[in-house]
């Protein structure tokens, strides 16, 4: 296997749900583990996503989890996901899905560098930008 950098998104207490969106909106196959499954004897922990893992047609990989026992979540605006991209290769459809039900921070239109770029907060609070190169 070639080396990845993969994201790796960290939830609190949503992470099933943000990824089921993310696989409604890239496809692919998505396998969930939970923190009951791998033998955590808290009731309130056992439902909750230990790790996630979305392998996308595309070749993408996305991952995830809610927050460890022990652990704080604290989100910020320190990370953004990036996709960039063909004229094409969907990537419009794809804005309009981590769009809908989000905050758009720069609108999805042709940018002054010649690309159609738009940046944005989904619905689950993670920040992406997608950019349609040339288009």
């Amino acid at each position: 296997m070639a080396s990845q950098l993969n994201p790796y998104l960290t939830f609190g207490g949503n992470a099933r749900q943000a990824m089921e969106f993310y696989q409604s909106v890239f496809g692919g196959e998505l396998k969930v583990n939970t923190f009951g499954e791998f033998g955590n004897p808290d009731p309130a922990l056992a439902d909750l996503v230990m790790h996630a893992n979305l392998d996308t047609p595309r070749g993408y990989r996305l991952m995830a989890s809610d927050t460890a026992p022990g652990m704080t979540l604290n989100p910020g605006n320190n990370v953004t996901c990036s996709l960039s991209g063909d004229p094409g290769e969907e990537l419009e459809e794809v804005w309009a899905k981590l769009s809908d039900g989000g905050e758009v921070h720069v609108p999805f239109e042709k940018q002054m560098w010649g690309d159609t770029f738009g940046q944005c907060k989904d619905k689950f609070g993670i920040q992406w930008m997608v950019d349609v190169l040339g288009s």
